[in-house]
């Protein structure tokens, strides 16, 4: 079990620790010569018990000054227990009451008060002090924690403390090891012949000698690999480090060094590492704050042991009132490792106060949108603790799904954790290339329903006309669902023949568009002339002035040539046979298969071909538009194969 203590400075959080433990946890030469806690200390002491099994309580020993109160906030950031000191000669002071806040913000739950220095009051002075504090703690996480009146300095009252804290130990229950190893970084040192050792809580999950991991550090775009040469668990030489414990860890890599790592960076497996900028989460106002918290106020972030600076979108209302708790946003200036779950503190700009806290509920929001309201709808869905729920909740509202290893990965889910929720009822799992997608069953059929009825609608406004293609078929849905979920539909109805796909365009099955014999005739020779044209068709002006008619007629015709299709407008004053786009985009498959990962650019499809700039740019951007590559800068790469585009040949 891991205990900190919280309170006021000078009132003897050090002194206590050491007659708990007999270890001094002021080490920096300016605490010794100050007296004066600055930064986090440990210490451990041993329970005995009736079997071999070892029980060992972990103390973090805070300052209390207020210039600290960053580094108390790094050693209460994964605790168990929580000691508030207070003392008998000065009772509740301001850093008592901003610890104490802090601790109910974090959800601690377990804790007890240790009055110090009853040997320098009177009697009566003491239950005043206790009264004073009772009040206090009323309305917090910790009301009704025993208190014990001691002295460290004479061991007043300091066996019924230990009593009480080992009693809590033992009856600790150690934390569920779900979940990839996670290790926030609160110090960093070397040691002569082990090399560089870090330390932290572990937050989930469990590490062994041997493990590889990823050391994410704030300042640094590029995680570093880092192998575990040793451990040790609660000050204790061990093969195994699990959630709920502080671990200090020798790691070893090829660009690993001291420099390179600092407070708040995080040691955890590869497959959760994503840092970002901005979070979404509910956040809960400090009632003793003057004000409400106003949309994009500036901040001091504390998440872990991390310290960053950023704004707070608020969601909704544009102000949390005290003592309110609403949905927000976290814009930060630089990046953080969030995922679901974790507890921070929210600080002012000049991190003199605190101010409010809150729980991390989606660590990858969307890039738009984030106040609207079914974004809000959600994140309600989202705060239910079990992954279970959560995703059930989730699918039930999602109108394009929920991407599934997205999910996985904001809850720090490992593959067996996760299999479950390939489990639930009334919910239908599509295979993606950026993660699987988890619909329900309901929105799927609705999705399938509403292209049928598109296509029913198109075709009695349209009667000439073969039918849309893709785009044109999702403009015109009455629910529109996302391009992937809508190429999956349209791919499962192709399947089961309820739809057929003509060259580029879509129709239902009994439905076939009759041209009149006006238009046949000139379609006799307006195809000759574009055939003629092969892969360079000529444009719509060159074809009326050669047959010697209206070119705003032309294009009108060749406009219902491309919807019955016979033709494809890959440009507004082009049209090509599907013969040629078939041929180019053909051109394309072989282009993108031969550059691989580099992929291939328009100068290259151009020479390959032998059109002209123009009408290389023109096609490429057509081929775009209808989804066979994906551009990337001026690289394109195949995205879909040209089958599943434009149909067989």
């Amino acid at each position: 079990m891991i205990i900190a203590t919280a309170g006021h400075v000078d009132h003897g959080k050090t002194t206590l620790v050491r007659a708990l433990t007999g270890v001094e946890t002021d080490r920096l030469p300016e605490e010794k010569k100050r007296g004066l806690t600055i930064d986090i200390g440990f210490a451990y002491h041993d329970i005995d018990t009736e079997t071999d099994q070892k029980i060992v309580m972990g103390f973090v020993d805070v300052p209390g000054h207020e210039r600290f109160v960053k580094n108390m906030l790094a050693g209460v950031a994964s605790i168990d227990f929580a000691l508030l000191v207070v003392a008998a000669d000065d009772g509740v002071m301001p850093q008592t009451e901003e610890h104490l806040a802090i601790l109910g913000l974090l959800g601690i739950h377990q804790g007890a008060v240790a009055i110090t220095k009853i040997d320098r009051v009177a009697a009566g002075r003491g239950v005043e002090v206790e009264a004073e504090v009772a009040a206090l703690l009323a309305p917090t996480t910790l009301a009704g924690a025993p208190m014990f009146p001691v002295s460290g300095e004479l061991g007043t009252g300091m066996d019924a403390l230990r009593r009480h804290l080992e009693a809590a130990a033992r009856n600790h229950a150690d934390r569920a090891v779900n979940g990839h190893f996670r290790l926030s970084i609160d110090r960093a040192f070397t040691v002569p012949g082990a090399g560089l050792i870090v330390t932290g809580a572990v937050f989930s999950g469990q590490v062994e000698v041997g493990d590889r991991l990823i050391l994410a550090a704030q300042d640094r775009a590029d995680p570093i690999e880092a192998r575990v040469r040793g451990l040790r668990a609660l000050d204790r030489e061990a093969e195994v480090g699990r959630a709920g414990q502080r671990c200090a860890i020798n790691i070893a890599g090829g660009d690993l060094h001291q420099s390179l790592v600092s407070r708040g960076d995080w040691l955890l497996a590869e497959a959760i590492h994503a840092p970002v900028q901005k979070f979404d989460a509910r956040v809960h106002v400090l009632e003793s704050e003057s004000r409400p918290l106003a949309h994009w106020t500036p901040v001091h972030l504390h998440l872990a042991a991390s310290d960053v600076t950023g704004r707070i979108a608020v969601l909704g209302e544009r102000r949390i009132a005290p003592g309110e708790d609403a949905l927000v946003q976290l814009v930060l200036d630089n990046p953080v490792g969030a995922l679901f779950g974790d507890h921070f503190i929210l600080r002012d700009q000049s991190a003199q106060r605190t101010i409010a806290g809150g729980i991390v509920i989606d660590p990858f929001p969307p890039r738009r949108g984030r106040a609207r309201p079914e974004r809000l709808a959600m994140l309600q869905a989202m705060e239910a603790e079990a992954p279970v729920e959560a995703l059930a909740a989730m699918v039930a509202i999602a109108e394009n799904g929920v991407n599934l290893r997205q999910f996985v990965q904001t809850r720090n889910l490992t593959p067996a954790e996760a299999e479950n929720l390939r489990q639930i009822d009334g919910q239908l799992i599509l295979a993606g290339t950026d993660g699987d997608l988890v619909l329900s069953l309901d929105r799927w059929h609705g999705i399938e329903q509403g292209i049928l009825d598109a296509l029913a609608a198109w075709h009695k406004k349209q009667p000439e006309a073969v039918g849309p293609n893709d785009n044109a078929l999702r403009a015109a849905m009455t629910s529109a669902p996302s391009p992937i979920l809508l190429a999956a539909s349209i791919a499962h109805l192709i399947g089961g023949q309820a739809i057929i796909r003509d060259g580029i365009s879509l129709r239902l099955p009994s439905h076939a568009p009759r041209p009149s014999d006006a238009d046949l005739e000139l379609w006799k020779q307006v195809s000759l002339i574009l055939e003629e044209g092969g892969v360079r068709p000529p444009r719509v002006r060159e074809v009326a002035e050669e047959l010697k008619m209206d070119p705003a007629r032309l294009d009108a015709f060749l406009k219902r040539c491309a919807r019955q299709g016979r033709l494809m407008a890959v440009a507004p004053n082009r049209f090509f046979p599907p013969a040629a786009v078939w041929q180019l985009a053909a051109v394309v498959e072989r282009l993108s298969a031969a550059s691989g990962a580099d992929g291939f650019t328009a100068a290259t499809f151009k020479n390959d071909t032998g059109i002209g700039r123009n009408v290389a740019i023109e096609v490429l951007e057509f081929f775009d538009t209808a989804g066979l590559p994906r551009r990337e800068g001026n690289t394109r790469h195949l995205r879909r194969p040209a089958s599943e585009v434009f149909g067989d040949a």
